[in-house]
C-alpha cells in the first residue's frame, strides 16, 4: 500500500514539474494576449501576428466567412494598420483551461478612447476566445473568435426608446 502512494505522489509531482518545465502559466497566455492588445490599441497589428500560427483560424462580427491562414490574416489586418486608437482597455475575467499543449483563453474586452474634453468614451464591447496550442516551446493562437457583447439586446433596446 504504501508503495502505491508512493508512486502516485511521485507522478503528481512530476506532472506539476512538467507543467512548470513546458512555460505554462495562465498569468503567461494572459500576459501574451494583453501585449498584443497593448500593440493593437497604438495601431500595430503586429504584436498578434507574432503570436498566431500559420495555420490560424479567424472569426468575427465584420467577416462573412472564417478566415484560413496568417497569409490571410495579415491581408485581413492591412487596412488596419496605423489606424486602431484605443486609448485604455479593461480585460474582464480572464480564463484559462489547459489540456496538454492547448490552452483555451476567454475574456471580455472593453475598449475606451479620450474625448477631446478629457473624458474616456467606451468604444467597445467583446467576448473572446482564444485558443492556444504550444508548438515547439512556444504558445501561438491557432483560433481566435470575437463577437459583440450582447449586440441584439443593446439594438433592441434603441428601438424601444
Amino acid at each position: 500500500m504504501t508503495k502505491i502512494l508512493v508512486s502516485i505522489i511521485i507522478c503528481a509531482l512530476s506532472s506539476v514539474a512538467y507543467g512548470q518545465r513546458a512555460g505554462y502559466s495562465p498569468d503567461t497566455i494572459i500576459a501574451m494576449e494583453k501585449a498584443a492588445l497593448d500593440r493593437w490599441g497604438k495601431g500595430d497589428p503586429q504584436g498578434y501576428l507574432n503570436i498566431m500560427d500559420t495555420d490560424l483560424t479567424y472569426f468575427d462580427p465584420f467577416q462573412e466567412k472564417r478566415l484560413d491562414g496568417l497569409s490571410a490574416m495579415k491581408d485581413f489586418l492591412k487596412p488596419f494598420w496605423g489606424k486602431i486608437k484605443v486609448d485604455r482597455f479593461e480585460m474582464l475575467n480572464p480564463k484559462v483551461q489547459r489540456d496538454g499543449d492547448m490552452a483555451l483563453l476567454t475574456f471580455n474586452l472593453l475598449s475606451y478612447v479620450k474625448q477631446p474634453d478629457g473624458t474616456e468614451k467606451l468604444v467597445a464591447r467583446w467576448n473572446s476566445s482564444e485558443l492556444y496550442r504550444r508548438i515547439k516551446g512556444e504558445w501561438k493562437i491557432i483560433h481566435s473568435h470575437w463577437s459583440y457583447i450582447k449586440p441584439a439586446a443593446a439594438a433592441g433596446r434603441e428601438l424601444v426608446q
